[in-house]
């Protein structure tokens, strides 16, 4: 069923709103993209210390795991704004127009509701970190918020990715789940 879709990017139009989105997103993807090469780079740093300048570590392994939840998190819009997420087209490509976009509408919605909840408590537990000095348990001892920033900002970008998919479903500008009219 792949196959039948479309793949395309998710469509702007001329609207500002859509376009600034896409490149907010886009910026994101960018930004985790960098993550994941800085965590690569740093990985190896981190090899060549410990087992060739038979030396040790001290914030290599910590900075890795935090670069890539980061990166999962900074990434979630701009794989979004791909439609790169996990999509089952079996049932929209049996419903005729009209009920695709219906579902469509109420999966954005659902969608939406859900990012903003997690938006909600992301913000809360990286809060409770910055205002009680929260620090990690190794000898690093990394002020946590730094780390537990990217899940409020990660949410926050997705849920605007998200939104922009619904207005752009809405206005005609976008078909549901990206798939064209037989």
């Amino acid at each position: 069923m792949a196959g039948q879709t479309s793949g395309a990017v998710a469509r702007t139009g001329n609207n500002p709103f859509l376009r600034a989105v896409a490149a907010i997103s886009s910026l994101a993807g960018w930004v985790s993209a960098g993550m994941i090469v800085s965590a690569v780079l740093i990985t190896c740093q981190m090899i060549w210390i410990r087992f060739v300048m038979n030396g040790s570590t001290i914030w290599q392994t910590e900075a890795v795991i935090y670069l890539m939840i980061a990166a999962t998190l900074l990434g979630l819009p701009y794989v979004q704004r791909l439609r790169g997420h996990v999509n089952v087209d079996l049932i929209p490509l049996a419903l005729p127009r009209r009920m695709r976009k219906g579902l469509a509408v109420l999966t954005l919605s659902l969608s939406i509701a859900v990012v903003s909840v997690m938006l909600w408590y992301g913000y809360e537990f990286w809060h409770f970190a910055w205002a009680r000095g929260w620090t990690s348990d190794t000898i690093w001892a990394v002020r946590l918020w730094i780390p537990y920033l990217a899940i409020p900002v990660g949410f926050a970008l997705f849920l605007l990715q998200l939104v922009a998919d619904l207005v752009a479903l809405i206005l005609d500008i976008d078909t549901p789940f990206g798939l064209e009219d037989a």
